[in-house]
Parts: structure tokens; sequence; C-alpha cells
């Protein structure tokens, strides 16, 4: 099994618990949010528990959501998915020498549990792939130890969300609530110039394509943000490490 007792036997497993355990609060924060908005749109509460179980990706599924509402085609809110989480790419180009020692069901079940701020705690508690495997069964347990809270502190609030959404008032705006965190999380990642500037041309082209149906600035921005700073740091970024400063 996943949390097998040799994995939560490890010291590694724990200190990953440790790591993240302060940044449940936020987490479940934000799944709370989640939960209420999926309620609030419409859906099912089968259909709030359902995406919440299956997704499992707070930002992908507030983007869906008035897709959903609005009826759009399903590659509509397939593609504003994927581009919502594009992302995961980089995260799972990064983990794959951490992971690839593992059978295949195993590295799937990773790609589901990673998540933002366990991948980033991870891979700044473990710069280097695991040389043996002794080092890969430490490193598996700590970022195993990190999803596990994770994992329990997202579902949990979302659940409770999904049950007490009706009886929240839309007064309460927590619509907007989810803006602002969503915009906090936007300007804790616009960490170097070149996000920052994406950002920007991301947001100014989603104004400009605002009249677009079914949310499709959203993708617009996107997709227009990255192509134009993948040939800026093409054309003008000759130092990989320039990028950062």
């Amino acid at each position: 099994m996943f949390l097998s007792a040799a994995v939560r036997g490890r010291p590694t497993f724990r200190e990953g618990v440790v790591t993240m355990a302060p940044m449940a609060l936020g987490i479940g924060a934000w799944g709370l949010m989640t939960g209420v908005a999926m309620v609030k749109s419409g859906m099912s509460v089968f259909e709030a528990v359902a995406m919440t179980l299956l997704v499992y990706a707070g930002s992908s599924q507030l983007a869906a959501i008035p897709l959903l509402v609005a009826g759009a085609p399903a590659w509509v809110v397939l593609a504003t998915g994927f581009c919502v989480n594009l992302r995961f790419v980089v995260f799972s180009l990064h983990l794959r020498p951490y992971l690839m020692h593992m059978p295949r069901w195993r590295r799937m079940l990773h790609g589901y549990l990673t998540a933002d701020l366990s991948y980033a705690v991870f891979t700044h508690r473990y710069p280097v792939p695991p040389a043996n495997e002794a080092e890969q069964h430490a490193q598996e347990a700590y970022l195993t130890g990190g999803y596990f809270i994770t994992w329990c502190a997202w579902m949990g609030m979302s659940a409770v969300g999904i049950a007490l959404a009706n009886f929240i008032p839309q007064a309460w705006g927590l619509g907007f609530a989810g803006v602002l965190s969503l915009v906090g999380i936007l300007c804790s990642m616009a960490t170097t110039r070149l996000r920052v500037l994406s950002a920007l041309i991301a947001g100014a082209t989603a104004v400009a394509a605002y009249a677009l149906p079914l949310k499709l600035n959203i993708v617009t921005g996107i997709g227009v943000a990255v192509l134009l700073c993948f040939w800026l740091e093409k054309q003008f970024v000759r130092n990989p490490a320039e990028a950062d400063r």
C-alpha cells in the first residue's frame, strides 16, 4: 500500500508531515472556498464530491465551474483545465529522476497527489535526485508525508464547504474571496522578471479578448503569454539563470 507501515515508519515521513503541517490551514481554507463555490454554482453534492476527488486541483476546478454552468462544450472545459494546470508538466519533468525507479502505478499516484506546496517543499529539501536505494526510500517517505497533509486538509475542508454551502449566504462574497486567493498565489509565484512579464501579458490579453464566448479569453491569455515568453526567453536570455533575476 502507498501508506504502508514501511513508509509511515521512516523518520523522513514524519519530517514531511511536520514540515507541511503549518501550511494545512491555508490549504484547508482554499479547499473550503472551492467546495462552497462548486455547490453555489448549481452542482449537486454528488457532482461536487466527485469533482473534488477526481480532479483534486483547486485552480482548474474554479476555472471549470463557470464554464460548466454556462453549458460550454467539453473540449472548452478540458482545454481550460489543461492550460491552468500546465505548471504540472514542469513539475513532472523535474520529479522524473526522483520517481522513475518506481512502478508505473506508483508514479501515476504520485502524479495525482502532486500539489504546488508539496512539490516546492520537497524539491527544496531534496535538490538532488536519490543516488542509491536508501535515499530513494527516504525521499519517497518525505514526499508522501507532505502529500498526506495536503490531501487530508484539502479533501476534509472541501467536504465541509460542500456540506455547508447552502447555509452560507451569497452576500458573503466567497467568489470574490476566491479571486483574491488566486491573486495571492500569483503574487507569490511572480519571483522573476520573466514571470512578472508573463502575468502582465496574460492579464492584458485576457482583458482584450474579454468579448470571446465561454470564457475563452482565459485560455487565449494563457496561450499568448506562454508562446510570447517562450520566444522572448529564446531570443534574449542567453543564460537560463538570467531569467531568475
